[in-house]
């Protein structure tokens, strides 16, 4: 179990992302808090949402039905000596894009979005890997089409979605992209819910979606 001094920071961080309005937060409170599941995320965020409220979504994430029973329960974990089992962790997430050209594709995200190439494998190269922070994009040769011609820019189908901090930091990412030249599906714009995006195509026309706070 994480140490509860950090589970209680981890609460006023959920509840300072409600307060600034931060949408992303509004599909984990739907999700694991039962008296929030019928409201949408504007309805979200204009409820009444407490520390309490934020506690409680901490513990129902690690499997305690509440707060109360989260710290009973990291007390006698403190007190136990034999070992537990716990839920495996999932520790990070990988979208996996569909490209024509490995070599290109590391160039296009490593040269126009600052990523770093982590690997490319096989000879002549049929997969790799590009990250940037926490950021992690898995990269599959197909020498075929893989949608039907245009129905991705039509239907606005993402093949990943990558989130930021800060208002400032969308911001900033977008003009750096901008400077860059890389090609945009979609502006910078602020969403009817709160979060500011913008869309970027590669060069296989994949839709990049980045997201983050409006303030």
């Amino acid at each position: 179990m994480p140490n509860l001094e950090n589970l209680k920071k981890q609460a006023k961080q959920y509840l300072r992302w409600h307060r600034e309005r931060y949408y992303p937060v509004a599909a984990e409170i739907r999700a694991i808090l039962p008296r929030f599941s019928d409201l949408d995320g504007n309805g979200i965020l204009n409820a009444d949402f407490k520390l309490a409220d934020a506690q409680e979504l901490i513990a129902r994430q690690i499997g305690f039905d509440n707060w109360r029973a989260l710290k009973s329960g990291a007390l006698a974990m403190t007190m136990e000596t034999r070992p537990t089992v716990t839920r495996p962790l999932l520790r990070s997430m990988s979208a996996q894009l569909f490209v024509a050209d490995i070599k290109a594709s590391c160039d296009f995200y490593r040269d126009k979005l600052g990523f770093t190439v982590d690997f490319v494998y096989g000879d002549p190269p049929f997969y790799g890997q590009v990250s940037c922070d926490n950021a992690l994009l898995a990269l599959r040769l197909v020498c075929e089409p893989v949608f039907v011609d245009g129905i991705r820019e039509r239907e606005d189908l993402l093949s990943a979605s990558i989130t930021v901090g800060s208002a400032d930091d969308i911001k900033q990412l977008f003009l750096t992209c901008q400077a860059a030249g890389v090609p945009f599906h979609q502006p910078l714009r602020t969403e009817p819910w709160g979060a500011r995006t913008f869309i970027v195509l590669d060069l296989d026309r994949n839709l990049i979606l980045f997201a983050g706070p409006s303030a």
